[in-house]
């Protein structure tokens, strides 16, 4: 997959948890993922059509998301719940909004759906689409998550 389709991710993911959680987050080295076991407890999940069909997948760690909507919502959470799992589900939403827009910028125009959530150890990302799954690690001070991108060729 051409690096030209992953840096919008990685620059949108980096902008997102900055601005909205004062998190700060450092990129991996991006790797060929490939198994369906997600890299995490919690996983925002949203499908890509336009330049070519895809799917984004957000998944953090319990302690990583733990922090990141603490900080968002000003107030300490403690467990995985429906505000937790929702707050995933957004930031999914704008970490893809702000890469499409970037991918925009250089004249491929994608369009992105609802996202899902799904949580839970060891829990299953199946891609709806044939093609490469670029995985990217991220690290934070209270913990890890990936940011996975599957786009057809």
């Amino acid at each position: 997959m051409d690096v030209k389709f992953i840096n919008p991710f990685i620059n949108a993911t980096l902008n997102v948890l900055e601005t909205m959680a004062f998190v700060k987050s450092e990129a991996g080295k991006p790797f060929l993922k490939k198994d369906n076991v997600a890299r995490g407890d919690v996983s925002g999940i949203i499908g890509i059509t336009g330049e070519t069909n895809g799917t984004i997948y957000v998944t953090f760690d319990e302690p990583c998301i733990l922090k990141i909507v603490s900080n968002m919502f000003g107030e300490k959470m403690t467990e995985i719940n429906n505000e937790i799992t929702d707050a995933v589900g957004e930031l999914t939403n704008m970490i893809s909004g702000q890469a499409r827009k970037e991918l925009e910028e250089i004249g491929k125009l994608f369009h992105g759906a609802i996202p899902s959530v799904i949580s839970g150890k060891n829990h299953k990302l199946i891609p709806m689409t044939k093609g490469p799954r670029i995985a990217i690690p991220f690290n934070t001070d209270s913990g890890n998550f990936t940011v996975e991108v599957a786009l057809e060729r």
